[in-house]
């Protein structure tokens, strides 16, 4: 642990080093990076070596790489050595290196009672997206079977959840509740006794309704980019860093915070394969200063705590400005819009555009080019030119997460 609101796990200091060096002889973007920055490998013998280091930004990535396709000159090893290629909305390329539990996800499953043996549904999606093969390979470093659900088809995913007796779930905790609430409806038993949620929020409403159903819920915290960052364990108050990150809490400027103080989650991985360094995650949170009752050595940060930039995530996926705007520029007639992003009633996101129609504009072609650039579905609603005010914010988040 390092000063202020800096951390790196005890003894990874080496890791640092080798990581840095790694990416100066074998990425040419960030040796151009570290060179502009007047850092050399051997000037760095801990964190806060790399803070002159200007922070990469999660919003730039789709643009940086777009530069140097398809991952920008970040990655340490040729493509060849890589397992899958897998693609987030901007678009963003995430490499998959080839090692067992790449994103190192075994860890926070542990801790959250995933144990060999357990039959464990996973309702992440495996297409593109790499969250299915996250979780999927992490359950099966802690000996569980896996049942490759994905998205969708809740009928048939309840039927498989009560013929396979399956005990564990990973997935979001809002489509967690949908299927214990459509088991309930259809008559349906299933032995769920443990989850593991992340992608989305976790308000204690929820939770209590999920643990309603007897089932334990544990949080975690990841990106397609970085793999685990943080995860619960058994005492559930904050999330502990995974060992195989260095972590910031950072203001804008990209400098880190006093301890406790709230701030970016700012990341450096300590992986030869696509050595991200002082990658900013947009997301919001802050280190808890106190030991965890539980005894692990690993500090906590306090949970998701909002959004830095303009991005927001909806139904587990980020959804930016840029990308509605692509969209809505497909479509002749429309014009200006605002985006809202709130709750159906439950716990399930709505996305809602407003846009500004002159002429006729078919909002069903509309709503199908805004799901095509995010992969969200959104209700659509056409309003007269000049209806919307003129520093209207692009996207409103009106959800509350109490």
């Amino acid at each position: 642990m390092t000063g202020g609101s800096v951390w790196l796990a005890a003894g990874a200091g080496e890791a640092l080093r080798r990581v840095v060096r790694h990416a100066w002889d074998h990425s040419p973007a960030w040796r151009a990076r570290l060179e502009a920055a007047g850092i050399r490998p051997e000037d760095v013998r801990g964190p806060e070596d790399l803070l002159p280091l200007p922070v990469l930004r999660k919003e730039a990535l789709g643009r940086h790489q777009a530069a140097s396709l398809p991952f920008g000159g970040l990655l340490g090893v040729p493509v060849s050595d890589l397992a899958r290629i897998f693609v987030s909305p901007g678009p963003v390329y995430d490499p998959q290196g080839a090692r067992e539990d790449f994103w190192r996800f075994s860890r926070a499953l542990r801790a959250a009672g995933f144990a060999p043996g357990d039959v464990v549904l996973n309702c992440f999606s495996y297409h593109l997206s790499p969250a299915g093969f996250m979780l999927d390979t992490g359950l099966r470093a802690a000996g569980c079977v896996v049942i490759p659900g994905g998205v969708g088809q809740q009928d048939l995913q309840v039927r498989v959840l009560s013929d396979t007796g399956a005990t564990g779930y990973v997935g979001l905790p809002s489509y967690l509740l949908s299927l214990l609430e459509r088991a309930e409806a259809l008559g349906l038993r299933t032995a769920l006794r443990k989850a593991y949620v992340t992608a989305e929020p976790l308000p204690p409403s929820l939770r209590a309704r999920l643990q309603g159903y007897g089932v334990e819920v544990f949080q975690g915290f990841g990106t397609a980019d970085l793999g685990s960052v943080a995860y619960e364990c058994e005492v559930r108050e904050g999330q502990h860093l995974d060992p195989g990150v260095m972590v910031e809490v950072c203001d804008p400027e990209g400098r880190p915070v006093p301890a406790g103080e709230v701030g970016e989650l700012v990341v450096t991985l300590l992986d030869e394969t696509y050595p991200l360094l002082r990658f900013g995650t947009g997301d919001l949170t802050a280190l808890v200063p106190e030991p965890c009752p539980c005894g692990r050595p690993e500090p906590r940060i306090r949970g998701w705590l909002g959004r830095a930039g303009e991005a927001v995530k909806v139904r587990g996926m980020f959804v930016y400005p840029d990308q509605i705007q692509e969209a809505v520029s497909r479509i002749p007639g429309a014009g200006r819009w605002h985006a809202v992003v709130d709750r159906d009633g439950g716990h399930r996101d709505r996305l809602t555009v407003r846009v500004e129609a002159a002429g006729v504009v078919d909002p069903a072609a509309l709503s199908q080019a805004i799901k095509a650039t995010t992969r969200v579905t959104a209700e659509v609603e056409l309003v007269e030119p000049g209806t919307l005010p003129d520093k209207t914010p692009r996207i409103e988040d009106r959800r509350r997460w109490e």
